[in-house]
């Protein structure tokens, strides 16, 4: 147990390492920032335009969890992002915005986000620092405007002088600020579960356990590894509609891609931290993983743009004990030093 709380505690330390070498290497005032991915996930694609650094990451994470972004400053993006709670909404299946009005999807958890090909259930963002945009601006969630956001960072005490620390000006942009919030979500990386630690030979697992990743891997049980690929980030980021009605209530990617075959078609999501980032699915309708288990093995509707996954699945293929050991693995996959990164909570100033 030592072992493993030393590796834990060295994690948080060095997962995001100053690179004193590069100081200074664009001409502006800041100190690039080296991603130590820990072992378990692959090298993090960072794009050129918006390298990390130091200064930018402090911008991100004061931005993230600033109430200024928000058109009356009651909420911020980590209203509805709760470290706590894995970074996802707290209080129910929808998230409510500044007016009281609920939205109509379920708040995506955002650890390893950085990792990830598109944004929103409906991948109606193509990058990390576009999808900043859109919970500013919607109309039921911070139901903002970039302008008036930018003139309240203007005439802030503080934002000018952090800009100009981070991207060498201290004329704030919306791009800057898209820039600064998707540098600081990049560092929210997880990847230190039990099942991490049994990859590195740290702990064992259960009897149950064992028995639960065997289900999870057999094509003819679980056959959770074809869209939620057994270690790194248990997601292949691919859009499916996976029967939960019979007509979609929600059109999905259908929306962004205008295309029939993509109606009832959401993200696939990450299954690191499944047991604590409930209730599931882009709506919330299941508040528990045994529900959403019991959806893959039975409760399936054969609509016309299913999976093919589960086209060729035969219902009731896994027992009642079967299912509490898939269960017990997927508990597994939480990283309980996650939220108690002392780089992710608010800033103190």
């Amino acid at each position: 147990m030592r072992k493993i709380f030393v590796f834990s505690f060295l994690l948080l330390v060095v997962a995001c390492k100053p690179d004193p070498e590069l100081l200074n290497s664009d001409g502006h005032n800041h100190t690039h920032l080296d991603l130590n991915i820990p072992p378990g996930l692959p090298p993090m694609p960072i794009p050129a335009d918006n390298p990390m650094s130091v200064e930018g990451v402090a911008l991100g994470r004061k931005l993230f969890y600033d109430n200024i972004l928000s058109a009356n400053n009651t909420m911020s993006c980590a209203s509805c992002h709760q470290l706590s709670h894995y970074t996802i909404d707290s209080i129910g299946a929808l998230s409510v915005g500044i007016d009281g009005i609920a939205g109509t999807r379920n708040s995506m958890p955002l650890f390893n986000i950085g990792y990830s090909k598109t944004f929103f259930w409906d991948g109606g963002a193509a990058n990390l620092e576009s999808q900043v945009i859109g919970p500013i601006t919607n109309p039921v969630e911070l139901h903002e405007t970039m302008t008036n956001v930018i003139s309240k960072l203007q005439s802030h005490p503080q934002y000018p002088s952090l800009f100009k620390k981070a991207f060498g000006t201290d004329v704030i942009t919306s791009k800057l600020i898209m820039q600064a919030v998707a540098q600081f979500e990049r560092t929210m990386i997880s990847a230190n579960s039990k099942f991490d630690q049994w990859k590195r030979n740290e702990t064992t697992l259960t009897e149950q356990e064992m028995r639960g990743m065997n289900i999870y891997l057999d094509e003819t049980k679980g056959d959770c590894g074809h869209c939620h690929g057994i270690g790194s980030t248990f997601t292949d980021f691919e859009f499916r509609n996976t029967g939960l009605d019979s007509i979609p209530v929600d059109k999905g990617r259908a929306l962004i891609t205008l295309l029939s075959t993509d109606e009832g078609k959401f993200k696939t999501p990450s299954l690191r931290n499944i047991a604590k980032t409930a209730p599931y699915m882009h709506d919330g309708r299941f508040n528990t993983l045994r529900e959403c288990i019991e959806h893959y093995n039975t409760n399936f509707k054969y609509t016309k743009n299913l999976a093919p996954e589960l086209k060729t699945q035969v219902k009731n293929r896994m027992s009642s004990t079967e299912i509490d050991d898939l269960v017990a693995f997927l508990k597994t996959l939480t990283d309980y030093d996650f939220i108690n990164n002392p780089n992710l909570t608010k800033p103190t100033e």
